[in-house]
């Protein structure tokens, strides 16, 4: 099975900039279809930050709209998520994500924007995490 690992996290000031990385070696369509990134908060859940089609098409959640960017490098088989202006209110373990299920994203028809709302995703990395501090 494919195995996600994350990097780039750390603590930082408030308005800093981070860029994380997901390795997604040996990753293949249909696993790639879309891919997204996560985070939790402790004692908040889990919601859904960026997704990345393999269209090109991106989705964000409404609070990082403006700062994030995902984006990815096939050559490389990463996927990144480019922080800016960061808010204490960003702090969280950061997750990446990949293998979206089927019913919603296949080879005729991939809802990738569903996707980040519910979190379908079969294969996930162990997380890095992001403290930003005021």
């Amino acid at each position: 099975q494919v195995q996600l690992a994350e990097s780039g996290g750390g603590s930082v000031q408030a308005g800093d900039s981070l860029l994380l990385s997901c390795a997604m070696p040996g990753l293949t369509p249909p696993s790639t279809f879309c891919m997204g990134w996560f985070r939790q908060a402790p004692g908040k859940e889990r919601e859904g930050v960026a997704a990345l089609g393999s269209d090109g098409r991106t989705a964000y959640h409404e609070s990082v709209k403006g700062r994030f960017t995902i984006s990815k490098d096939d050559a490389k088989n990463t996927l990144y998520l480019q922080m800016g202006s960061l808010d204490p209110e960003d702090s969280a373990m950061y997750y990446c994500a990949a293998d979206p299920a089927r019913t919603v994203c296949n080879r005729a028809y991939c809802n990738c924007g569903l996707l980040l709302r519910r979190g379908e995703f079969g294969t996930w990395g162990q997380g890095t995490q992001v403290t930003v501090s005021s």
